[in-house]
């Protein structure tokens, strides 16, 4: 596999994971017992193993590494608040409202990170 097709493979991933998180929280927000599926725990689990296992190749494979490149840094910055926010939106928040603010506030940090990733920008600009 060379460094295109596993960023292709990554992009998907991502947009994969994106969707799924979507999808579990519309059906948070409207109680839905489907969230509580088999698939629906597996699944994202899968994806995002995928995920970090592309971007932990391509990282080793472009010598661009977090904490010496600053938008990578961004990256994991935005990702770990993103699976914190994701954690409250999905399981740990208290009450709907946690959670549905936490759901927003982690599609917000998605978008950042996506931002981030085409623009190769700590503050990707408008």
């Amino acid at each position: 596999m060379d460094y295109t097709t596993l960023r292709y493979f990554h992009m998907t991933c991502a947009a994969l994971s994106g969707s799924l998180f979507v999808l579990r929280g519309v059906w948070m927000v409207r109680e839905s017992a489907i969230l509580y599926r088999r698939w629906v725990k597996v699944a994202p689990h899968l994806v995002d193993t995928c995920l970090l296992t592309s971007a932990l190749i391509m990282v080793i494979w472009s010598r661009q590494y977090p904490f010496v490149e600053p938008w990578l840094t961004a990256k994991l910055a935005a990702l770990l608040a993103y699976v914190a926010l994701g954690s409250i939106a999905l399981k740990h928040g208290k009450t709907k409202t946690v959670r549905v603010c936490a759901f927003m506030a982690a599609l917000a940090v998605f978008a950042y990170i996506v931002a981030v990733a085409l623009t190769k920008q700590v503050l990707p600009s408008a």
